[in-house]
């Protein structure tokens, strides 16, 4: 899910002036792509979604442009139908997990911005203040109450997600843990939401400490990952230990530990930052 070089993305709400040509349709019924299946391949839907659906469309918006390397640049729009409506023959509502790796990566890209703008267009319809429903801006992704004004715009909940390191006489560990959601014997990393007022460093610091009772130095950024379920951006870290023994709390955390790069337990699917920042342990310090 992170960006490769072989294709860009341009951001856009106004439509084309021309809506004829190729386009990329990702439809949603609730939180589920609409999906052409072959194989183990999924295509999303193209130009001429509601003639090849048959369906009404209740809401849509207008994305951006998506280019390939050495393609001409696609337009993209998101869109929702019934949520009990039947579908065509030929088409599967997939949940975006089920399809990564089956969409091509700049279309699954591209899908996880489309159903966070579909759920907050459906979920803001009317003014959080006076309760008058709500009009759609042209000029930028945001809606706008015409009695009171209050502007509002698409929700993003940072969290930070971290890995956390321990130099040890045995040689490098790293601190995973496994919450009570998770799979018996699937662990990852630290993670957690930004509180209102909090930097991003105070925040690692009160998750690890608060998840598993370890203080940690030197917190320096890795990389980040928007993260569509619902709608978080993920702030991946690395960090030193800095002193403490593991207490978990116990209402979230179920077991944690620290593990060395060759003796890891279960870990998260590829699709995730925390694969990334594990992964990037065991390239640093595997070979040790």
């Amino acid at each position: 899910m992170f960006l490769p070089t072989a294709y860009t993305f341009h951001s856009a709400v106004a439509p084309p002036v021309d809506p004829h040509g190729p386009a990329h349709w990702f439809v949603f019924q609730r939180r589920k792509l609409l999906v052409h299946t072959a194989g183990e391949r999924a295509e999303v839907l193209h130009a001429g979604a509601e003639k090849e659906l048959g369906l009404p469309i209740l809401r849509r918006n207008y994305l951006g442009v998506l280019t390939l390397e050495d393609q001409p640049p696609v337009h993209c729009y998101a869109a929702e139908i019934d949520p009990d409506a039947p579908l065509p023959d030929g088409l599967s509502a997939e949940g975006l997990r089920q399809l990564y790796t089956r969409l091509d990566e700049p279309l699954f890209q591209v899908a996880g911005r489309a159903v966070q703008i579909v759920d907050w267009d459906r979920t803001h319809q009317y003014c959080g203040r006076c309760g008058t429903p709500v009009e759609s801006l042209s000029t930028e992704r945001a809606k706008q109450c015409p009695a009171c004004g209050l502007t509002n715009f698409p929700r993003l909940s940072p969290a930070i997600i971290i890995a956390v390191v321990r130099h040890t006489a045995e040689g490098p560990r790293l601190l995973l843990a496994r919450n009570h959601r998770f799979p018996q014997g699937l662990y990852s990393v630290i993670a957690g939401f930004v509180e209102p007022g909090e930097t991003l460093e105070e925040c690692a610091r009160r998750e690890v400490m608060e998840e598993v009772g370890i203080a940690i130095k030197n917190i320096r950024y890795v990389a980040s990952q928007p993260w569509p379920f619902p709608n978080s951006l993920m702030l991946g870290f690395t960090a030193e230990y800095a002193g403490g023994d593991i207490v978990l709390e116990e209402a979230e955390i179920a077991e944690a530990g620290w593990f060395a790069p060759d003796a890891l337990p279960g870990l998260p699917p590829p699709i995730s930052i925390a694969r990334r920042l594990i992964d990037r342990f065991v390239a640093e310090y595997g070979g040790r």
